[in-house]
């Protein structure tokens, strides 16, 4: 006999009842009473709300207009285009409606379209916002420089493939050839030269990355120096058409001295578009900046290779182009403006303060710097010297030791040198560095000022016979006590007027940010030496 099951059926008023199935009907007595119990709770639950279709405002329906959205200085106006969609009553346009997008300004011309097509590629984003305001002045110089640089190119590399046999009439073609298929050219014959003058050109460029630490202080100096230098490379490589027989070594010697150019090139480069850049937009300001630089440099290729096929001399091609590639070079170095003061600029600042009462402004003092300095140049002032180049005999530091029992450097005057020196002690620290340096400078005012004086009472005394003035150290004590005083009472108010900073705001890419236009001190931009005093302490 089949079992049988027992089944609770609810009911809406009456007690449930207990009804005996036999099993095959289980199954579906259990899925009625489940349909059964569903149907009730939709039939009690609320009915839920549907949402309606949303409508275009009648506001926005009249005139059409959703918003106006503007790109790179041109406006534009999103409307409603209710054309093909169903338009529902009271002037209410269905959801379902579609947009498009009205200029609100007549199509520029091809000529502005090309324009604002170049200026993408040879501007930063946000131009002249996004830079300082000597961006351009740089720049222009900049160009003009690579200009220059790309016609000698043609002309040094025509002379190379005539000085190893190549025909004139091939010459020039082969000019435009890009450096490493040059070079596999002209040493075809000879793997071991290719070598000697790829390797002499890589030592050159690894033993000048030594003075690495120059391009942090004396960047300006050392990028105009580094142009100096690719000018002697270009003129020896252009010398190899007159001495053919020495080819190899003038070539290799070349090399090193355009690498070692490069390196000085490369090293300076990213400080001084760093200078430039507002915000955070130092890449693009990089990268816009070489694309100036080599479209220059295309230009100036191209020109060259349409004057070198009337043959023109070769001396005078040099002179032209050398002296215009220097003298853009040193008014591009000179537009450079930067915020730190090196050496250069201390001097500046300094001799302004000492003379004027005044710190010189960043555009200012950048002006005033002086760009070359030669080797043979004779620096007054030297920071962190040995006792024995500052002194001559004991008497001299006994004299003078007294005066700088509270200060953790020395200052003192060498007749026969011509120069002051600042000895730093071994608790000299970064302010002292500073106070030393400034210290040194006004004693070089006084002692300066000393010997115009007494020049000139000699010349006025004998006229017929010139005075050379060379007293003992001991003349000079009472100049470096008074420049204690004056260091004492005017240092201070020599960093505040120099650190003074006029915050102005500007807008880049929709951020605010702050300029500070005062200038920056670092003991490391003034290059100290690193001879310390021992034993000689402040009291």
């Amino acid at each position: 006999m089949a079992p049988v099951m027992g089944l609770k059926r609810p009911a809406a008023a009456a007690a449930a009842q207990t009804v005996t199935l036999p099993a095959p009907a289980v199954r579906d007595a259990v899925r009625a009473a489940v349909r059964e119990a569903e149907a009730t709770a939709q039939a009690t639950a609320p009915a839920a709300r549907v949402p309606a279709p949303a409508a275009v405002p009648a506001e926005i329906a009249r005139d059409g207009v959703l918003c106006l959205e503007e790109v790179d200085g041109r406006r534009w106006s999103y409307v409603v285009d209710a054309a093909g969609a169903a338009v529902k009553a009271k002037g209410r346009a269905s959801v379902g409606a579609a947009f498009k997008a009205v200029p609100l300004q007549s199509p520029l011309p091809p000529v502005e379209e090309i324009m604002s097509f170049i200026r993408s590629y040879v501007v930063p984003e946000g131009f002249p916002d996004s830079v300082t305001p000597s961006y351009v002045p740089y720049m222009s110089w900049r160009a003009l420089k690579h200009f220059f640089g790309g016609a000698m190119g043609v002309f040094t590399t025509r002379t190379l493939l005539n000085s190893v046999g190549v025909s004139q009439s091939r010459a020039v073609p082969g000019a435009v050839a890009i450096n490493w298929i040059l070079k596999a050219t002209l040493f075809s014959d000879s793997y071991i030269a290719l070598l000697l003058q790829d390797g002499a050109g890589r030592v050159g460029k690894m033993l000048f990355a030594r003075q690495g630490k120059k391009f942090d202080y004396d960047l300006k100096q050392l990028r105009f120096s580094g142009d100096l230098l690719m000018e002697l490379g270009a003129g020896i490589e252009l010398a190899t058409a007159a001495f053919p027989q020495l080819f190899l070594p003038m070539a290799c010697i070349a090399n090193v001295v355009k690498n070692v150019a490069a390196v000085t090139s490369t090293s300076t480069r990213t400080p001084i578009y760093k200078a430039y850049a507002k915000g955070e937009n130092i890449g693009d300001v990089t990268a816009k900046g070489e694309s100036v630089g080599n479209i220059a440099d295309l230009l100036g290729t191209g020109l060259s290779i349409l004057i070198s096929k009337s043959n023109p001399s070769l001396v005078t091609s040099f002179a032209f182009l050398s002296c215009g590639y220097l003298f853009s070079s040193y008014h591009e170095v000179r537009s450079v403006v930067l915020n730190t003061l090196n050496r250069a600029r201390f001097t500046v600042a300094v001799d302004s303060f000492i003379k004027t009462g005044y710190v010189p402004t960043l555009k200012d003092g950048n002006s005033q710097e002086t760009i070359f300095n030669p080797p043979w140049r004779h620096e007054p002032v030297a920071i962190g010297s040995r006792f024995g180049e500052a002194f001559q005999e004991p008497a001299s530091f006994i004299a003078i030791k007294p005066l700088f029992e509270d200060e953790r450097y020395i200052v003192t005057y060498n007749p026969t040198k011509d120069k002051v020196y600042a000895l730093l002690k071994d608790q000299a620290k970064p302010d002292d560095i500073l106070k030393a340096a400034f210290h040194a400078h006004v004693l070089l005012h006084f002692i300066n000022a000393s010997h115009a004086n007494l020049n000139a009472r000699r010349r006025r005394m004998n006229s017929n016979r010139s005075y050379q003035h060379n007293p003992v150290n001991m003349d000079f004590l009472p100049h470096i006590e008074e420049s204690c005083k004056i260091v004492m009472s005017s240092y201070g108010v020599f960093k505040k007027k120099a650190r003074e900073q006029n915050c102005n705001s500007y807008l880049v890419a929709n951020k605010h940010f702050f300029a500070p236009q005062g200038w920056i001190m670092s003991e490391s931009l003034l290059n100290p030496g690193r001879a310390r005093l021992c034993g000689v302490v402040p009291q």
